[in-house]
């Protein structure tokens, strides 16, 4: 199995908000949205130094502005804190409930390309997953809070798939898992069995507080699909979170 899975007894349980949204949150149409102003997801200076970087400049790119427009013109998110990753970037981009943009990192993802996680990875002993299993899988998801076997706090995204979003760790040098996150490019930055690596600055200032206490959203974007084949965009319908039910990263 898994060494990342998670007992139940461990796992930290939220009460869930409701996953549907009414008539009224259905937005009318993508064109509608193409054509509204794009947020901007520069940090604050005062964000920035909370996470202990420097400000970082916008990095959000197409497919994370026509996100970022769709989530807030539906209320898509249900009022809740959200998060978007952008694989093909490899960037983190974390918005509270009002769905202000307050921050971004990059991060390091599954060292495979491809939006979907293979049957039954959950369950698998790691030296069971193949190279080319390791994806990082794209879609909606509700997080929650948790805890692996190290008893480590983690955040849920892909609870049977065993993907989750944690610190990243150095304890194999070879990996280069901190320089990797340093470098300008994206190029360098699939390296783990799917999940999200982030630094654990970011993580203790962005993620923890908000994440790590109660259920969220994390939208991961698509690299070999469509935006319209993964979330619905292109006719407005919204695709239910996954369920998040029994045991995983």
């Amino acid at each position: 199995m898994n060494t990342c899975l998670v007992a139940s007894s461990l796992k930290t349980r939220f009460f869930r908000c409701p996953r549907t949204l009414s008539e009224a949150l259905l937005c009318a149409s993508l064109a509608a949205l193409l054509g509204m102003p794009q947020p901007s997801l520069a940090a604050s200076p005062a964000a920035s130094t909370a996470a202990g970087r420097a400000p970082q400049p916008s990095s959000a790119g197409p497919d994370v502005s026509r996100m970022t427009a769709w989530i807030r013109a539906t209320g898509n998110h249900q009022g809740l804190p959200f998060a978007i990753i952008d694989k093909k970037a490899a960037m983190l981009h974390v918005f509270d409930a009002s769905g202000r943009p307050l921050d971004s990192s990059p991060v390091l993802l599954g060292l495979a390309v491809g939006d979907d996680s293979a049957p039954d990875i959950g369950t698998r002993k790691m030296s069971d997953i193949r190279p080319d299993e390791r994806t990082t899988p794209a879609g909606r998801f509700m997080s929650e809070p948790g805890r692996n076997l190290q008893g480590e706090d983690i955040v849920w995204i892909d609870y049977d798939a065993a993907v989750s979003m944690h610190r990243v760790r150095a304890s194999n040098k070879a990996d280069r898992r901190l320089e990797r996150l340093a470098t300008p490019t994206a190029a360098d930055n699939r390296i783990s069995y799917g999940c999200v690596n982030v630094p654990a600055a970011f993580y203790d200032a962005r993620i923890k507080p908000v994440f790590g206490r109660q259920p969220a959203l994390v939208y991961v974007l698509p690299e070999t699909r469509s935006m319209g084949t993964v979330f619905g965009l292109s006719d407005g319908r919204l695709l239910e979170p996954r369920r998040i039910s029994a045991a995983i990263n």
